[in-house]
């Protein structure tokens, strides 16, 4: 927003594409945004400028709580209720299952999509940590972001890329004890209710996730947004 070639009010968005089954689906992460004191009425006109292609779904990740009043009115309704953190080498763990550490040069990189490829290698490059569970003859595809949780005192893993929560479930244990390696007990996924198949605990009304749009994100999918970007 300008006024006399001045800028006076900006929204960050992170948009991305996705292909589908049923066609491409485009998010939008609406990052932050700032408007100065003077034109602050405006504001909501800024936001709702953005928010016009219904073909979009938008996301607000990290929404302060003196605009939720607002994200409810502009049609934002919440895609997570809470978090679950636990112990992933607490699950067990089929002998047959094996984790990898994702490379360009990975052959087992070829039994995923060109979509999870493009996934694990650019989250790579931005600091996550992508890992590959083989189970079964089939591939799982995860993105890890490291982070430190309780006031920065103990480090974690935010998932922030898996196919499903069954996904997690079913190859938690493999990744727990790959984990344990470099010494990383505890892990964080957005969730709505406590996990089947998931030793911890479920914490409700933690790190609320809002979207708005034709399809909600899928838990345990913050794949290209600020968090990644620019970090907790």
């Amino acid at each position: 927003m300008e006024k006399a070639d001045r800028i006076v009010g900006v929204v960050l968005t992170l948009y991305t594409r996705y292909p589908g089954q049923e066609g491409d689906e485009v998010r939008c992460n609406l990052s932050s945004w700032s408007v100065d004191a003077e034109f602050r009425p405006y504001g909501a006109k800024l936001v709702t400028t953005i928010l016009r292609r219904r073909d979009v779904t938008y996301t607000n990740i990290s929404p302060a709580p003196a605009t939720l009043k607002a994200n409810w009115a502009l049609g934002f309704r919440p895609f997570t209720t809470g978090q679950f953190a636990f112990l992933p080498a607490f699950s067990s763990a089929q002998r047959s299952c094996r984790v990898l550490e994702a490379r360009p040069d990975l052959a087992e990189m070829a039994m995923l999509s060109d979509s999870e490829r493009y996934i694990l290698s650019e989250h790579s490059a931005l600091g996550c940590r992508s890992l590959i569970c083989i189970c079964d003859g089939a591939a799982f595809p995860f993105v890890l972001m490291p982070r430190r949780i309780l006031r920065g005192l103990i480090p974690s893993h935010q998932i922030v890329y898996c196919r499903s929560l069954a996904d997690l479930s079913r190859c938690a244990g493999a990744i727990g004890r790959f984990l344990l390696r470099s010494g990383i007990l505890l892990c964080v996924v957005d969730a709505r209710e406590p996990i089947g198949g998931l030793f911890g605990w479920y914490r409700a009304n933690s790190g609320l996730k809002y979207f708005r749009g034709p399809r909600p994100p899928s838990l345990g999918d913050l794949s290209f947004t600020e968090l990644v970007m620019f970090g907790p």
